[in-house]
């Protein structure tokens, strides 16, 4: 069997609200000790659904290159969900990101492997979050650590739980039940269609509705 469309959507659906993303960490007991408080969970975790960051970067401009131009560049990261932490008394981000790749329907593993791996350069540089419009107040610069994780499907290929286990990036396993949506039938002959012929009333009816 093969990863269904459908279930990468339930599951990135899921992860774009903060019960939903707690429980992810919750299978990673490493990430979930990062949360300031598991009390006040609504104002400590901040989850963003195809992030998009804020890249800056500095040239060096004149002759000998002795001035510097700072522009800046917006990006989509190429993870699903972005997970940051927030000290909810404070209302400043920590130092701590992590980044959750779920297993897209036809993705290998280089594929996934590939997506971490761009997004680690896109944040090896100055940088900040674009947030959502309620988190506007809340400091966004770049993080002190970023961590991965993977979430994969039990109908996942088996090389890709042990190339992510043989490099040492931490993944999950959960199990989504979606049903298929019921394809609508198709009429193939045209001449198997019944008509019912209207009188001159009902076309006038008809023509008053458009």
């Amino acid at each position: 069997m093969t990863v269904k469309q459908s279930q990468y959507e339930e599951l990135l659906a899921e992860y774009c609200d903060h019960q939903g993303a707690i429980a992810l960490l919750k299978q990673y007991r490493s990430y979930l000790e990062m949360v300031p408080s598991m009390r006040r969970p609504s104002d400590s975790v901040i989850t963003i659904p195809l992030p998009v960051v804020r890249v800056r970067h500095t040239n060096l401009a004149g002759d000998g290159g002795v001035a510097t131009v700072k522009t800046s560049e917006t990006v989509l990261l190429p993870c699903d969900v972005g997970i940051l932490m927030c000290d909810p008394e404070w209302k400043i981000k920590t130092g701590s990101e992590i980044f959750v790749f779920i297993h897209r329907p036809q993705e290998d593993f280089s594929d996934l492997l590939s997506r971490w791996r761009h997004t680690q350069m896109l944040l090896n540089r100055d940088y900040e979050w674009v947030m959502p419009h309620r988190y506007k107040h809340i400091l966004n610069e770049a993080a002190e650590d970023t961590y991965p994780l993977f979430v994969i499907f039990p109908d996942t290929p088996e090389r890709i739980r042990r190339g992510l286990r043989g490099a040492g990036l931490p993944f999950v396993i959960q199990q989504v039940d979606v049903a298929d949506a019921e394809e609508p039938e198709l009429i193939e002959e045209a001449d198997d269609l019944s008509y019912l012929p209207l009188s001159d009333d009902t076309w006038g009816e008809i023509g008053e509705g458009f």
